[in-house]
């Protein structure tokens, strides 16, 4: 039965506690992307915030738009009144891993080769629209396989991939920031927990999340200023009421970085594709807790958004954002995902993005993403099948290995000397920290298929089983996933060397037989059905 759009609840005081932590979500990745190309990398602060940052949450704005009119559609089609619009901003492990393998890089080359750092700059600017261009391009491509996948593919093997994102990744990163700041970082992360997780009323009905920013940022700068911080005051500068203005103008000044970023597409697309399978995981999410969008058009929406942030100057990719489930126990509809749309859209444009960048410390905004971790790892558990939970775990796992070959290649952990030398250290088998890079290259993927496997197993479909060992086979061979490279290149395996050789051929081999022994099995396994 179809309601009238008068009947929908698109707006309400939920959406006040879904539009600050969604709009502090992107704003802890705008801090990250500048924070690692200012700080690491001494790029100019200027073009950041007045070159890339305008584009890049243009695209926020053209999605999240787009999503709170699906919201709408959706319940109209169904006559929901509490339809949860799906939450969209800037892929968090994306926008810091081409800040890193793209960005970064390419800013150095430059300047080794003749270029001031500002035109250094602007040319990487160039380049990572040219990147973004490219994904956008990909994933518009790709988004019309959502569907099929979601239907073929266990939800173990979604939502536990989605899982280990949540806490390797989303989860103990920020938990690390929280805990640098003991006494800001808790208070914060225990009104959130308060409010968004145990569900508890603050006095006056103030939303939870917004308290903890304000609470959390007054404490921070008091701490400082007060002198009670037991960290190094030099580290602490007063934030400059400065705000850095400019427009998102479509242009093709991404051509001009087309050429150079050909270089760096191989390292480059696989986040676009990982949004895809992160994006499909996401709708399913949404689906269990009530809202069904189409994937496809989830998908093709993302594409867009990336694609018109690019090309407006934007360097970092948009993205479905997990934990639609986490903003519908806020009581959130589709008013969260408009006012996040256009805060961080005209944000960009009129410049208060980068003082707000600058002026919250980001102890304060990581307790948002321990929230969206905890609830997404809860739903990969909750809703699966019963029967499935070790299918979810052994989903989870590869992001473990994700995150070690994190701490790996950080020079300040593991110097590149050192890290070289374990990388082609000989043993009985092959090296530890190889493997576990290995392991970690398409993580996402990895995982959504090592849970797809175990759940056909355990549910006695071996003939399926055996299929996806055979698909898992053929990704690796071609680096896909398990990529023997640091920086998660596909290759031709007979190109390589030395023991980067030897994963692909050893792990394709071994996913080969233990797919040819599921696959005999299957002929003297009688089919008893799902276990209970």
């Amino acid at each position: 039965m179809n309601n009238q759009p008068s009947t929908y609840k698109w707006i309400g005081i939920g959406d006040l506690n879904g539009f600050f932590g969604l709009m502090f979500d992107n704003i802890a990745v705008l801090s990250f992307l500048a924070g690692t190309l200012i700080v690491v990398f001494n790029f100019p602060a200027e073009i950041v915030y007045r070159y890339m940052f305008p584009g890049t949450t243009f695209g926020v704005l053209v999605g999240d738009l787009l999503y709170t009119w699906m919201a709408f559609r959706l319940a109209r089609k169904t006559g929901n009144p509490d339809v949860t619009a799906m939450p969209l901003g800037l892929d968090t492990p994306s926008t810091i891993g081409i800040a890193l393998t793209v960005l970064g890089p390419a800013f150095i080359a430059l300047k080794q080769n003749g270029f001031s750092p500002q035109d250094a700059a602007i040319m990487t600017w160039h380049i990572g629209t040219a990147t973004m261009v490219m994904i956008g391009i990909v994933k518009v491509v790709l988004s019309f396989c959502g569907n099929w996948i979601q239907r073929v593919v266990p939800r173990a093997g979604l939502l536990g991939s989605l899982a280990g994102v949540g806490v390797a990744l989303i989860g103990f990163f920020p938990l690390v920031d929280i805990f640098s700041m003991p006494v800001v970082g808790t208070i914060a992360l225990g009104l959130v927990l308060y409010s968004a997780i145990a569900g508890i009323e603050l006095p006056g009905k103030i939303p939870g999340v917004l308290t903890a920013v304000i609470l959390g940022t007054v404490l921070y700068h008091g701490y400082y200023l007060g002198g009670f911080a037991g960290i190094e005051s030099q580290a602490y500068t007063v934030p400059k009421l400065a705000f850095h203005p400019g427009l998102p103008a479509p242009s093709l000044g991404f051509l001009e970085g087309i050429v150079p970023a050909l270089k760096y597409l191989p390292i480059a697309v696989p986040f676009g594709i990982l949004t895809i399978v992160g994006g499909i995981n996401v709708t399913e999410s949404a689906r269990v807790a009530g809202d069904g969008f189409d994937t496809r058009k989830i998908l093709l929406t993302e594409a867009v958004a990336t694609l018109i942030a690019g090309i407006c100057g934007g360097v970092a990719q948009s993205c479905p954002y997990i934990g639609h489930p986490a903003y519908k126990r806020m009581g959130s509809r589709a008013g969260y995902t408009l006012l996040t749309g256009i805060f961080v859209g005209l944000g960009g444009m009129l410049g208060y993005v980068s003082f707000i960048v600058e002026l919250i410390p980001r102890a304060v905004l990581a307790p948002i993403l321990v929230f969206i971790c905890l609830e997404i790892t809860a739903q990969a558990f909750v809703h699966s099948p019963r029967r499935h939970a070790s299918a979810v775990v052994l989903a989870i796992l590869p992001t473990i290995a994700r995150l070690l070959s994190i701490q790996y290649e950080n020079p300040e952990i593991v110097s590149t000397q050192q890290l070289h030398h374990l990388l082609n250290k000989a043993g009985s088998g092959l090296p530890e920290i190889l493997v576990t890079v290995a392991l970690g290259n398409g993580f996402i993927l990895t995982g959504m298929l090592w849970g797809a496997f175990l759940a056909e197993m355990i549910d006695r479909r071996l003939r399926n089983c055996a299929i996806y060992l055979f698909i898992l086979a053929v990704l690796t061979f071609f680096g896909i996933i398990h990529s023997s490279s640091l920086q998660a290149n596909v290759y031709f395996p007979w190109l390589l060397t030395g023991l980067e050789q030897q994963i692909p051929y050893q792990f394709t081999l071994a996913y080969l037989v233990l797919g040819m022994m599921v696959l005999l099995a299957s002929l003297t396994q009688k089919d008893e059905g799902p276990r209970e």
